[in-house]
Protein backbone atom coordinates (compact mmCIF):
# COMPACT_ATOMS: atom_id res chain seq x y z
CA UNK A 1 0.00 0.00 0.00
CA UNK A 2 1.34 3.45 -0.93
CA UNK A 3 2.35 5.86 1.79
CA UNK A 4 2.52 9.63 1.81
CA UNK A 5 4.52 11.31 4.56
CA UNK A 6 4.72 7.94 6.27
CA UNK A 7 0.95 7.52 6.40
CA UNK A 8 -0.83 4.73 4.54
CA UNK A 9 -3.93 5.43 2.48
CA UNK A 10 -7.06 5.30 4.64
CA UNK A 11 -5.03 5.21 7.86
CA UNK A 12 -6.14 8.64 9.10
CA UNK A 13 -9.58 9.79 10.14
CA UNK A 14 -10.79 13.02 11.75
CA UNK A 15 -11.46 12.26 15.42
CA UNK A 16 -13.69 15.26 16.22
CA UNK A 17 -15.27 16.56 13.00
CA UNK A 18 -17.26 19.29 14.76
CA UNK A 19 -14.18 20.54 16.61
CA UNK A 20 -12.08 20.52 13.44
CA UNK A 21 -14.72 22.47 11.51
CA UNK A 22 -15.26 24.92 14.37
CA UNK A 23 -11.59 25.67 15.01
CA UNK A 24 -10.75 25.64 11.31
CA UNK A 25 -13.61 27.99 10.45
CA UNK A 26 -12.77 30.33 13.32
CA UNK A 27 -9.07 30.58 12.49
CA UNK A 28 -9.56 30.80 8.71
CA UNK A 29 -12.35 33.36 9.10
CA UNK A 30 -10.22 35.58 11.34
CA UNK A 31 -7.15 35.32 9.10
CA UNK A 32 -9.25 36.06 6.00
CA UNK A 33 -10.70 39.24 7.52
CA UNK A 34 -7.28 40.38 8.76
CA UNK A 35 -5.77 39.76 5.32
CA UNK A 36 -8.53 41.76 3.59
CA UNK A 37 -8.24 44.63 6.07
CA UNK A 38 -4.48 44.86 5.53
CA UNK A 39 -4.66 44.44 1.76
CA UNK A 40 -7.34 47.09 1.27
CA UNK A 41 -6.13 49.28 4.18
CA UNK A 42 -9.52 49.43 5.87
CA UNK A 43 -10.86 48.48 9.28
CA UNK A 44 -12.31 45.08 10.08
CA UNK A 45 -15.64 46.87 10.54
CA UNK A 46 -15.49 48.03 6.91
CA UNK A 47 -14.59 44.52 5.70
CA UNK A 48 -17.55 43.06 7.60
CA UNK A 49 -19.82 45.76 6.13
CA UNK A 50 -18.60 44.66 2.71
CA UNK A 51 -19.74 41.12 3.53
CA UNK A 52 -23.11 42.46 4.72
CA UNK A 53 -23.43 44.29 1.39
CA UNK A 54 -24.15 40.93 -0.18
CA UNK A 55 -27.32 40.71 1.91
CA UNK A 56 -28.53 44.32 1.79
CA UNK A 57 -26.55 46.29 -0.80
CA UNK A 58 -23.46 48.41 -0.33
CA UNK A 59 -25.14 51.71 0.64
CA UNK A 60 -27.31 50.13 3.34
CA UNK A 61 -24.40 48.09 4.70
CA UNK A 62 -22.12 51.12 5.06
CA UNK A 63 -24.89 53.32 6.47
CA UNK A 64 -25.75 50.72 9.12
CA UNK A 65 -22.48 51.15 11.01
CA UNK A 66 -21.61 48.55 13.65
CA UNK A 67 -24.99 46.82 13.34
CA UNK A 68 -24.40 45.87 9.72
CA UNK A 69 -20.77 45.03 10.52
CA UNK A 70 -22.10 42.53 13.08
CA UNK A 71 -24.43 41.05 10.46
CA UNK A 72 -21.48 40.81 8.07
CA UNK A 73 -19.33 39.17 10.74
CA UNK A 74 -22.03 36.58 11.43
CA UNK A 75 -22.41 35.86 7.70
CA UNK A 76 -18.65 35.68 7.18
CA UNK A 77 -18.05 33.25 10.02
CA UNK A 78 -21.06 31.16 8.99
CA UNK A 79 -19.50 30.80 5.54
CA UNK A 80 -16.12 30.00 7.12
CA UNK A 81 -17.62 27.28 9.33
CA UNK A 82 -19.51 25.77 6.38
CA UNK A 83 -16.35 25.79 4.24
CA UNK A 84 -14.36 24.13 7.02
CA UNK A 85 -17.10 21.54 7.51
CA UNK A 86 -17.02 20.76 3.79
CA UNK A 87 -13.26 20.15 3.95
CA UNK A 88 -13.59 18.00 7.08
CA UNK A 89 -16.40 15.94 5.56
CA UNK A 90 -14.53 15.58 2.25
CA UNK A 91 -11.54 14.16 4.10
CA UNK A 92 -13.44 10.96 4.86
CA UNK A 93 -13.95 9.75 1.29
CA UNK A 94 -10.75 11.49 0.19
CA UNK A 95 -8.16 10.81 2.94
CA UNK A 96 -5.45 12.29 0.72
CA UNK A 97 -6.79 15.63 2.02
CA UNK A 98 -5.36 14.62 5.40
CA UNK A 99 -2.18 13.00 4.13
CA UNK A 100 -1.39 15.92 1.79
CA UNK A 101 -2.92 18.68 3.87
CA UNK A 102 -0.74 21.48 2.51
CA UNK A 103 -1.59 20.76 -1.11
CA UNK A 104 -5.22 20.05 -0.26
CA UNK A 105 -5.54 23.31 1.64
CA UNK A 106 -3.97 25.40 -1.11
CA UNK A 107 -6.27 23.88 -3.73
CA UNK A 108 -9.26 24.27 -1.39
CA UNK A 109 -8.42 27.96 -0.96
CA UNK A 110 -8.56 28.48 -4.74
CA UNK A 111 -11.87 26.62 -4.88
CA UNK A 112 -13.37 28.76 -2.11
CA UNK A 113 -12.19 31.94 -3.85
CA UNK A 114 -13.74 30.75 -7.13
CA UNK A 115 -17.08 29.81 -5.57
CA UNK A 116 -17.33 33.07 -3.64
CA UNK A 117 -16.19 35.40 -6.42
CA UNK A 118 -17.66 33.68 -9.46
CA UNK A 119 -20.94 32.35 -8.01
CA UNK A 120 -21.92 33.81 -4.63
CA UNK A 121 -20.97 37.50 -4.92
CA UNK A 122 -22.31 37.99 -8.48
CA UNK A 123 -25.67 36.57 -7.31
CA UNK A 124 -25.80 38.72 -4.17
CA UNK A 125 -26.87 42.31 -3.65
CA UNK A 126 -23.23 43.43 -3.64
CA UNK A 127 -21.76 44.70 -6.85
CA UNK A 128 -18.84 42.37 -7.58
CA UNK A 129 -15.41 43.94 -7.92
CA UNK A 130 -13.94 43.47 -11.37
CA UNK A 131 -11.36 40.73 -11.76
CA UNK A 132 -8.21 42.80 -12.14
CA UNK A 133 -4.45 42.65 -11.91
CA UNK A 134 -2.80 42.55 -9.34
CA UNK A 135 -5.68 42.40 -6.85
CA UNK A 136 -7.19 39.13 -8.08
CA UNK A 137 -3.99 37.04 -7.91
CA UNK A 138 -3.26 38.51 -4.47
CA UNK A 139 -6.77 37.62 -3.26
CA UNK A 140 -6.43 34.09 -4.65
CA UNK A 141 -3.07 33.70 -2.89
CA UNK A 142 -4.64 35.06 0.29
CA UNK A 143 -7.42 32.49 0.14
CA UNK A 144 -4.86 29.76 -0.45
CA UNK A 145 -2.57 30.76 2.45
CA UNK A 146 -4.93 32.29 4.98
CA UNK A 147 -8.15 30.35 4.38
CA UNK A 148 -7.69 26.97 2.75
CA UNK A 149 -4.33 26.11 4.30
CA UNK A 150 -5.35 26.75 7.94
CA UNK A 151 -8.54 24.71 7.48
CA UNK A 152 -6.56 21.81 6.03
CA UNK A 153 -3.83 21.91 8.66
CA UNK A 154 -6.31 22.17 11.52
CA UNK A 155 -8.33 19.30 10.07
CA UNK A 156 -5.09 17.29 9.87
CA UNK A 157 -4.32 18.17 13.48
CA UNK A 158 -7.68 16.66 14.49
CA UNK A 159 -6.90 13.44 12.58
CA UNK A 160 -5.90 10.23 14.31
CA UNK A 161 -4.62 6.91 13.03
CA UNK A 162 -7.31 4.25 12.75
Amino acid sequence: MATINGVKAGELTVHNAFGAAFVGGLVAGALDIAFAAVLFRVSAERVFQSVAAGLMGREAAVAGGMETAAIGAAAHFFISFVAAAIYVLASTPFPILLRRAVMGGLVFGVCVWAVMNLLVVPNSMAKPAPIAWPTTPIMIAGHMLFFGLPIALITRAFAVRR
